[in-house]
């Protein structure tokens, strides 16, 4: 009885450390603040939402289980500083936030990519949070969850995903709303081929809006379906 209880609790022990892993990969960071830095990306599996211009489906259900120690090899042998911790939804695993912890003692600067709709309360202060609040077009934007904007720091940033006119305005619309100019770096990016990347440009230069535009830059270096990169 004793045998079978140990070889109960080892198992429980073991899943406590493992994650579902779609793919780790050694690129540019394409977006945010970091753009053009060299990242190691951990993607995880599965995602609670689907947005009508999600690029990343082959995440949804599609990965590996591996051990955290296991995982943060990997990223080591990249010899790269810069890890981001992306999906899917990387939140919906609960294990990622003794992974985002340990790569944090490690000594690595950790991204974390994270739509608006789970909190974010409990992530490792250290990581630094790129929250992706939902437009109307996406038709998840009542799954975001605006009590996340109390637990940002100065260091992270949020991000909108524009695909129209009407989700420009409501994006105006939030950073009043939740004072975010005074809170974070705010990114506006549109929707890959959506919008002409112009039109979205003279719209906030128009307003004098406080934001940094970005473009998906590794869709322009490397074919937009490509994956991996």
């Amino acid at each position: 009885m004793l045998l079978k209880f140990s070889l109960f609790l080892q198992s429980k022990l073991e899943r406590l450390y493992m994650l579902k892993i779609n793919e780790i990969f050694y690129s540019i960071q394409g977006e945010s603040t970091y753009a053009g830095e060299r990242c190691v990306f951990v993607r995880l599996t599965g995602c609670n939402l689907r947005c009508t211009y999600c690029d990343t489906e082959y995440a949804f259900y599609d990965g590996e289980d591996l051990e955290i120690d296991s995982i943060i090899e990997k990223i080591e042998s990249y010899n790269c500083n810069l890890v981001e911790i992306t999906g899917g939804e990387p939140l919906l695993q609960s294990d990622v936030y003794p992974l985002m912890t340990k790569l944090c003692d490690d000594g690595f600067v950790v991204l974390l990519e994270t739509s608006g709709s789970l909190s974010i309360e409990n992530v490792d202060k250290r990581v630094i949070i790129i929250l992706d609040f939902k437009t109307p077009s996406s038709k998840m934007d009542k799954k975001n969850d605006f009590r996340n904007v109390d637990f940002l720091k100065t260091k992270d940033e949020v991000k909108f995903v524009l695909g129209s006119r009407e989700d420009y305005d409501w994006a105006k619309g939030i950073i009043v709303k939740y004072k975010l100019n005074e809170k974070v770096t705010i990114l506006f990016s549109s929707v890959f081929g959506k919008i002409e990347h112009v039109e979205l440009v003279n719209w906030i230069l128009e307003d004098n809006l406080n934001v940094r535009y970005q473009l998906q830059m590794h869709k322009y270096i490397w074919d937009p379906n490509k994956t991996g990169v």
